[in-house]
């Protein structure tokens, strides 16, 4: 069911009113929506919710990031990478860097986040997307927490997809500078015995309260991590990263560290999200 969005309040209105609602989210007598964005307006994303991450970020990825590459259309968030030459403005020759020592970037996409608008402390996250289950693609949704530098923040991918796999994972700090302990799933889109799986839209849906994360696809479990283990050493800060807010990140990569080979890839290509739905539980219930 397609809702229009008019605030919060009327979103929990229609998720009392409305059967459908309830089914495809929250059990409303648990959680109440806190935050959702459904991209009923066409156009850009709504500047309240979103961000982006602009030019070459992380892992060696080969995508450079722009927010011209992200837009809302037909009641759907679309994020498209394109194969198209973009030059860097920070080439430098001779520099070391990976992200100075490209001319140019031979792929575009986009990442949006909440940073700095939105964040949450445990409650039920649901996404509705359809991804493309192509070698070299790197879609994801994930969570960052908003204080300490990574690994020690925390780290929650909710989903991420490459090398034919569904992965659900969570990270934090070790004893080891800069290396996070993770507690990964990788479950192959071939197991899901479905010729035609990354033609459709499927739910992925986070459980997060202060014992575990639960992270599931369609209503299958694929992890449970249990946050009595998630501690960062002494010294680091904060002690548990999964006791605080996290904001969400929404991305396409594209090759990179753990991406693969795009170059067979068919482009352009389009990273679809139908819903983001933020729901916690009631006052005094937590």
């Amino acid at each position: 069911m397609r809702l229009i969005k008019a605030g919060v309040a009327f979103f929990i209105l229609l998720a009392v009113l409305s059967p459908a609602f309830r089914a495809e989210g929250a059990a409303s007598n648990e959680y109440v929506l806190a935050w959702a964005d459904e991209f009923e307006q066409d156009g850009r994303p709504n500047p309240k919710n979103w961000t982006y991450e602009h030019g070459f970020v992380r892992n060696r990825e080969l995508q450079w990031y722009q927010p011209e590459n992200t837009f809302c259309e037909g009641g759907r968030l679309i994020i498209e990478g394109r194969r198209e030459q973009k030059r860097n403005p920070h080439f430098q020759p001779d520099s070391q860097s990976w992200k100075k020592s490209r001319k140019f970037a031979e792929y575009t996409s986009a990442c949006l986040t909440t940073k700095g608008l939105h964040s949450w402390q445990f409650g039920r996250f649901e996404v509705k997307a359809r991804i493309r289950a192509e070698e070299g693609l790197w879609p994801a949704i994930w969570f960052l927490g908003v204080d300490g530098r990574w690994p020690y923040n925390g780290e929650i991918d909710l989903m991420e997809y490459y090398d034919g796999k569904i992965l659900a994972n969570a990270c934090w700090g070790s004893e080891e500078k800069n290396e996070p302990v993770w507690d990964s799933s990788r479950t192959p889109v071939e197991s899901f015995g479905d010729p035609d799986w990354d033609e459709k839209f499927h739910t992925w849906r986070m459980d997060w309260d202060p014992a575990s994360i639960k992270l599931y696809l369609d209503g299958q479990l694929l992890n449970t991590i249990d946050l009595t283990q998630t501690l960062n050493p002494d010294g680091q800060a904060p002690i548990n990263p999964f006791h605080q807010p996290h904001y969400l990140l929404i991305n396409l990569a594209i090759g990179g560290t753990q991406g693969g080979d795009p170059s067979k890839a068919e482009f352009p290509t389009r990273y679809e999200i139908e819903y983001v739905r933020v729901f916690q539980k009631k006052a005094g219930e937590e």
